[in-house]
C-alpha cells in the first residue's frame, strides 16, 4: 500500500496531500487564492504562480505535520503535469523534483483530469467500465474508461467550458468571481421564466456547446436594460441553470446508456451545483442499473487527494518520471 505525497497547483490552489493505495486520505491541505482573484473577475496567471511559490513551502510542511510522518514513511512522490496555467504548474513540478531528488523517491507524473476522475475511488470502489463527466472551470469532457488507466474521450466542449459560461454570466448579472457558487445560490431563489436555448447539436455527437447559451444570457440583459424593462437576477440564473443542467444530464444520459457502463462519475468544481447534483440523481436513482458516484464537495474543486488517488495508477503501472519533467499546459489525457 504505497504512501504517496502529492502536489496540486495547475491554477490558483496550492494543494497538498498523503494518500494510502489510492483510496486513503491520510492529509489533504489546500491554500486557495480565491480572495486574491475576486476582485479581477478572474485568475490571473502570474498572479497565481507568485502566490504558489509563497505558499508552497508552508503547505508541504502542514501536510507533512498533519500526517504525522516523516519522508522516510513516503514511497514516492506525485505532482500535476498538466493541463494547467504553465506558470502555476511549473511551480508544483519543480517542488516536486525537489523533494523526489531529496528524498531519494519516485517522481509520478499525474494527468489533472485524471485528478478529477479519480477523486471518486477516494469515496467509493471504482467499477469498469465506467464514464466520467468532468467539468470545471477549464474543461467539460465526458470519458469512457473500459478499465483502469485507459481514457476515451467521448465528448468535449467545442467553445466554453461549463465553468467558464458560470462565470461570465455572473458577471453579467454582476456577481462576483467564482461564478458557479453565486448563480448556484441565486438561482435557489428564482423561478425558471426565460426559455434559453440548449445546444443540442445535431450531428449526434456527445460534444457540449455553451457559448450560444452565454450570449443569449447577455442579450437578454441588454435588450431589456434597453427597453427598461426590469431584470430579475434570480429568474436569470435559474433559467440559465436550468438550460446548463439539461444538456449535461441528456448527454450523460445517453452515454451511460450506449456504453453500457456501471458506474457514472461526476467529478470537477461544477459538480457541487446543487441542482446538478440533483437532476443527476434523478437520472441516474440508488435502484437503476448504473451507480452514480459525485464527490464532496471538497474532492470536487482543485486538490491534492486527487492526484494521490490518480498516482496510485501510476504506481501500478511502474510510470516514473525523470528530473527532466516539465510542465505541460496542453497536455493530452492518455
Amino acid at each position: 500500500m504505497p504512501r504517496i505525497l502529492a502536489i496540486e497547483t495547475s491554477c490558483d490552489e496550492t494543494a497538498v496531500a498523503i494518500v494510502e493505495d489510492g483510496k486513503n486520505i491520510i492529509s489533504n491541505i489546500v491554500a486557495s487564492q480565491m480572495e486574491i482573484h475576486q476582485r479581477f473577475g478572474g485568475v490571473v496567471p502570474e498572479v497565481a504562480s507568485r502566490h504558489h511559490v509563497e505558499n508552497m513551502t508552508m503547505v508541504v510542511e502542514e501536510a507533512m505535520s498533519a500526517a504525522k510522518m516523516s519522508y522516510k514513511d513516503l514511497d514516492a512522490i506525485a505532482v500535476t503535469e498538466g493541463p494547467g496555467l504553465v506558470g502555476a504548474l511549473l511551480v508544483g513540478v519543480n517542488t516536486a523534483k525537489g523533494l523526489a531528488y531529496a528524498h531519494d523517491l519516485p517522481l509520478l507524473p499525474v494527468h489533472h483530469i485524471g485528478g478529477h476522475i479519480h477523486a471518486a475511488q477516494l469515496v467509493a470502489e471504482v467499477e469498469y467500465p465506467t464514464l466520467a463527466l468532468v467539468v470545471s472551470g477549464g474543461h467539460t469532457s465526458l470519458i469512457y474508461m473500459p478499465k483502469e488507466g485507459v481514457y476515451e474521450g467521448v465528448g468535449e466542449t467545442r467553445d466554453d467550458a461549463v465553468g467558464e459560461a458560470y462565470d461570465k454570466v455572473a458577471r453579467t448579472i454582476g456577481l462576483s468571481y467564482p461564478g458557479g457558487p453565486e448563480i448556484d445560490r441565486l438561482a435557489a431563489k428564482g423561478e425558471v421564466t426565460i426559455d434559453f436555448p440548449r445546444a443540442w447539436l445535431e450531428d449526434g455527437s456527445y460534444d457540449f456547446s455553451f457559448s450560444g447559451l452565454k450570449s443569449a444570457v447577455l442579450n437578454y440583459i441588454h435588450n431589456a436594460k434597453q427597453r427598461g424593462e426590469e431584470v430579475v437576477p434570480e429568474n436569470v440564473a435559474a433559467s440559465f441553470q436550468a438550460s446548463v443542467t439539461d444538456v449535461l444530464v441528456e448527454r450523460s444520459r445517453r452515454a451511460a446508456s450506449e456504453y453500457d457502463v456501471k458506474q457514472f462519475l461526476v467529478t470537477g468544481g461544477v459538480a457541487a451545483n446543487r441542482e446538478l447534483r440533483s437532476s443527476m440523481e434523478s437520472e441516474f436513482p440508488a435502484e437503476g442499473n448504473v451507480e452514480l458516484v459525485i464527490p464532496p464537495l471538497s474532492l470536487c474543486t482543485d486538490n491534492a487527494a486527487m492526484i494521490g488517488a490518480a498516482a496510485q495508477i501510476a504506481w501500478k503501472k511502474g510510470l516514473r518520471a525523470g528530473y527532466d519533467l516539465n510542465g505541460e499546459p496542453g497536455l493530452l489525457l492518455g
